[in-house]
């Protein structure tokens, strides 16, 4: 990306979140490379925060693994991987970055970037939404105190609403189109955890409550067993800590593949994806994160959490204890020391 395009993107990024918050802790001045106007952080200062933030965070043991999902319950709670990559693709790692694990509800900003590249911004909000419910990510309150329409992508009913609004003529050209999206952002093939599926579908019991739901306000746009089903195939998806970097470095170049050097969306798509991550991105406790890191991000049950300062790194953390909200609590750690140090909050001039 050229220094010109970088400050374009961080600039429409900025706009599309549209909040000012305070100055986060005065960052390690050297670690910004030298090339004027880029802010890209040096490898070594990467590599740094990187080491620091593992160490930190390794020995923390709160937290609990999900165990509403059975699968998940029985991943090993030691794992701990942070991966970062810049937008020239350079990808830096350090703990458990290669185990493979249950992507989950970090899928769902694929699938909204996926909805808006075909639909466009204008559908995706009236048919969606794109505010904050403050409610649980699976509430049927919060559903019913709206008319049963989902409020954002990001909670259950918006993430089964936002399925079913992918254009295909049928349930297998829709997993798809999803699938392939995600192999795009990737750079690689992925595959459904066959075991995850089976775990998730068989206690699902709540997602069908909420399928049905939309299904009776009219606010579900395809068979709602159907898109319930295919939802939680994309939940299942496997990925490790290297993957989300690569997937979280597309968003960061504003759509460009920096592996594979392919478009994947457009930019225009990566600002709305990213004024959603900086909105709901981390449940009902994303205010309390974006305050302290200034970074866009989603994370998932699976113990990942995706961060992202466009035009200038996206970093990921894996670690399977969550917290009260169902976010990693080692990640957490981790990802805001090397924000910290490395000075990337987007609200940062």
């Amino acid at each position: 990306m050229s220094p010109s395009r970088r400050a374009a993107f961080v600039g429409a990024a900025a706009v599309a979140v549209g909040a000012v918050l305070p100055r986060l802790p005065t960052p390690v001045a050297s670690a910004m490379a030298a090339t004027k106007g880029t802010r890209v952080p040096r490898p070594e200062a990467i590599e740094q925060a990187l080491a620091t933030a593992y160490k930190l965070a390794r020995d923390v043991t709160s937290g609990k693994n999900a165990d509403y999902i059975p699968y998940l319950a029985h991943v090993p709670s030691h794992l701990f991987g942070i991966a970062a990559m810049t937008p020239d693709g350079m990808l830096h790692q350090i703990g458990d970055t290669g185990y493979a694990f249950a992507i989950e509800s970090i899928s769902k900003a694929f699938t909204l970037a996926l909805a808006i590249e075909q639909s466009g911004t204008a559908v995706v909000r009236k048919k969606i939404g794109a505010d904050p419910t403050g409610e649980p990510f699976n509430s049927v309150i919060a559903l019913e105190l709206h008319g049963d329409r989902p409020l954002n992508a990001f909670v259950n009913a918006g993430a089964i609403a936002t399925v079913s609004l992918i254009q295909a003529k049928d349930a297998a050209e829709r997993w798809d189109r999803i699938i392939g999206i995600y192999d795009r952002f990737a750079g690689r093939k992925l595959t459904v955890n066959a075991d995850v599926y089976k775990s998730e579908t068989a206690t699902n019991q709540h997602n069908r409550a909420i399928a049905w739901l939309l299904k009776s306000a009219g606010t579900i746009y395809s068979d709602p067993t159907t898109a319930l089903d295919i939802y939680t195939r994309q939940c299942s998806v496997a990925v490790t800590a290297g993957d989300l970097a690569v997937m979280g470095a597309t968003l960061c170049d504003g759509g460009v593949n920096p592996r594979t050097q392919q478009r994947v969306v457009s930019a225009e798509v990566t600002t709305r994806v990213l004024a959603e991550m900086t909105m709901n991105g981390l449940y009902d406790d994303t205010g309390n994160w974006i305050y302290r890191t200034g970074l866009p991000a989603k994370s998932g049950v699976g113990g990942g959490i995706m961060a992202v300062a466009p035009g200038r790194l996206a970093i990921t953390a894996f670690s399977p204890p969550l917290d009260t909200f169902g976010n990693s609590v080692r990640a957490q750690i981790a990802i805001r020391e090397i924000a910290r140090q490395l000075g990337i909050s987007i609200f940062r001039a």
